[in-house]
């Protein structure tokens, strides 16, 4: 009986737990792996906020275009029936009536969409845009935090 236990207490001891160079070398990797994950995390916030942005202003451009087939014209221009003079954010919040039609015309948003942050305070647009007449320009930016290589974007 004495010897079982001896022998018990002599295995106990004699079992090593991990020495300071394997505890060093699992801390070593488990840096190289933050180090590599970081700025990976990073670069797919940066590229989620500007997929937002090119989203939204595509959305933007998507509303006024059936505004101006519901409405005869683009919001504020000379052919608008609906809202003539109306500026477009507001123009796309609210239920318009197109006079000729009887038909009612949006609304195309609740809330107008907010540019993600760091992107400036809010979408502009541009009616009419740089082709001219009838037409329109809706931009995003330019980052300040370093999305998009700073660059600004524009649709259509």
């Amino acid at each position: 009986m004495r010897d079982l236990r001896r022998d018990r207490t002599t295995r106990i001891r004699n079992q090593g737990g991990f020495t300071l160079i394997e505890l060093m070398i699992v801390v070593a990797i488990i840096g190289i792996l933050a180090a590599i994950a970081v700025p990976l995390y990073q670069n797919i916030q940066s590229r989620a906020r500007t997929a937002k942005a090119t989203a939204d202003i595509r959305t933007v451009a998507s509303a006024l275009v059936e505004y101006a087939i519901g409405c005869d014209g683009l919001p504020g221009t000379a052919s608008d029936v609906c809202n003539p003079g109306g500026a477009a954010p507001g123009s796309l919040l609210a239920v318009q009536n197109n006079p000729v039609t009887g038909q009612p015309v949006g609304p195309f948003f609740a809330v107008f969409p907010t540019p993600p942050p760091g992107w400036g305070a809010a979408y502009a647009i541009n009616i009419p845009g740089p082709g001219g007449p009838g037409t329109f320009q809706i931009g995003a930016g330019p980052p300040t935090n370093g999305d998009n290589g700073g660059n600004p974007l524009t649709a259509p």
